[in-house]
């Protein structure tokens, strides 16, 4: 039997993945609690201890062993640029898109505050981004001499106007710095280039980054660490809904992954508008666009989701109160949950609770992710503007994380995430096909995407499960 094993280390749990090649399956998963903070490989080995058992012993033919990680806080990064609303918000979304939880953006040229705020942050990467290739090149050439000040030992990407490029390495070399030149993530005005810019980041987690938080000790036991986590999940969702050279994708769609600390949202589609007469404002979206939501969280973040949404929208899914009965103290819940992110559910009453939240954060991250449509009063008449994606007409919502995978009404939690009357002019998706990855399979896959495309576009469509609980089980017939 030729098999992989595909690990993902998670900032709580390690979690293993065992593949059969040959017949496309599943073999075993497992997962154990990171040690990150004394030695990673120890939750790797106690995984593996688990996995063993369920299989009797490791496949004797193991092609690869491969790894995704958000382990030690995952990858940080701070994004700078000239303009905010340009070329510093191209920066934060090609930093997104490559896994990154961006702790700052910052605009124009760089003041001695600023740099101190850069500095207490610690970002693992900055992305220094500005100006158009041809125009302002001073702003960058400043904000690159300040960082090789004060921040000699962060690594640097640069991604900004070419013809400020010579100048900025010989900045960096005379500090020996560490840095890599990428074509610049907005060349031409309105126009974004962040596919060469991810790539980056990722070459330089894989050479750097990963040294730097102490996860190279794995490479004592697996191949390689290939990806952050949620770049992984990125790459599924994309391969599932493009397909590869020989396996037909899905079509648009629309991937929700609630966690303890933050709801990421993925989109894969163009987004551009569903109806005619409406333009397109601001800058223009990637088609494979990756949000994150660090207020709304399950654990770390409940304090803030309560924050965020506030009494009466968590109690609108709240299905088992009584109105004539003693309501739970919805503030005080969250502040609990907070403080001990270890609770798990012990009754239908906290389950329906936790549920609650999901829905919640469901329901405001995919709204901060879809686009806008105004309607602008002008002398001539009313003109209809669209700013971000059209997300109405999306196929398919796939939603990922232990809130959903547990729950009993996981359908009910992706569908607070649709349009309704309440939401206004948000563009949320309409009425798709709600599916659920049920195995935490989509990060697994997105690792086994990089060498076994093929295989991994066929696995995702055979065990992406109807949220529901409809049908067979396999979403594979449904979406092929």
């Amino acid at each position: 039997m030729k098999a992989t094993l595909l690990i993902d280390f998670g900032s709580t749990f390690t979690k293993l993945t065992a593949i059969d090649l040959e017949n496309e399956e599943i073999l075993a998963s497992a997962k154990s609690p990171s040690t990150a903070d004394s030695d990673i490989t120890l939750g790797y080995i106690n995984a593996l201890v688990k996995m063993e058992r369920k299989l009797n012993g490791i496949p004797a033919v193991l092609e690869d062993r491969l790894a995704c990680s958000s382990a030690a806080g995952g990858l940080k990064m701070s994004a700078i640029g000239l303009v905010p609303e340009l070329t510093a918000e191209a920066a934060k979304r090609a930093a997104l898109g490559a896994g990154a939880r961006v702790l700052g953006t910052y605009g124009h040229e760089l003041d001695s505050y600023e740099i101190c705020e850069l500095k207490e942050s610690k970002p693992d990467i900055i992305l220094l981004a500005g100006g158009t290739d041809g125009g302002n090149k001073s702003c960058i050439i400043h904000n690159a001499a300040l960082i090789a000040e004060a921040l000699p030992d962060v690594p640097v990407i640069v991604a900004g106007n070419k013809k400020a490029r010579a100048e900025i390495e010989r900045i960096f070399r005379r500090r020996r710095m560490c840095y890599r030149i990428s074509e610049n993530v907005m060349p031409q005005l309105n126009t974004i280039n962040v596919e060469p810019v991810r790539e980056c980041i990722r070459q330089m987690y894989i050479e750097k980054i990963i040294e730097a938080k102490g996860i190279d000790k794995v490479y004592k036991v697996i191949d390689n660490v290939l990806m952050p986590t949620p770049a992984a999940v990125l790459k599924a969702a994309r391969i599932l809904a493009d397909g590869s050279d020989k396996e037909e994708g899905i079509g648009e769609l629309l991937v929700v992954d609630i966690g303890g600390a933050t709801t990421d949202v993925h989109s894969i589609a163009v987004g551009e508008p569903g109806r005619p007469g409406v333009t397109l404002r601001g800058l223009p979206e990637p088609y494979a666009k990756r949000s994150v939501e660090g207020d709304l969280g399950m654990r770390v973040s409940a304090r803030s989701l309560w924050e965020a949404a506030g009494t009466k929208r968590i109690r609108k899914y709240l299905p088992s109160m009584d109105l004539e009965s003693k309501e739970p103290d919805i503030e005080e819940r969250c502040s609990r949950l907070a403080c001990h992110i270890e609770m798990i559910p012990r009754c239908q009453e906290e389950a329906e609770f936790d549920e609650a939240l999901g829905a919640v954060a469901t329901d405001l991250a995919i709204t901060r992710h879809a686009g806008v449509l105004e309607s602008i009063y002008t002398p001539t008449g009313i003109i209809h503007a669209q700013t971000g994606k059209d997300l109405q007409n999306i196929k398919y919502l796939i939603g990922t994380g232990g809130v959903l995978v547990h729950s009993a009404n996981p359908d009910g939690i992706l569908r607070a995430g649709l349009a309704g009357e309440e939401n206004g002019p948000y563009l949320k998706p309409v009425s798709p096909e709600l599916w659920l990855d049920g195995e935490y399979i989509m990060a697994a896959l997105g690792l086994l995407a990089e060498k076994y495309p093929n295989t991994a576009v066929r696995m995702l469509k055979k065990n992406l499960k109807e949220a529901g609980g409809i049908g067979d089980g396999s979403a594979k017939q449904k979406m092929e």
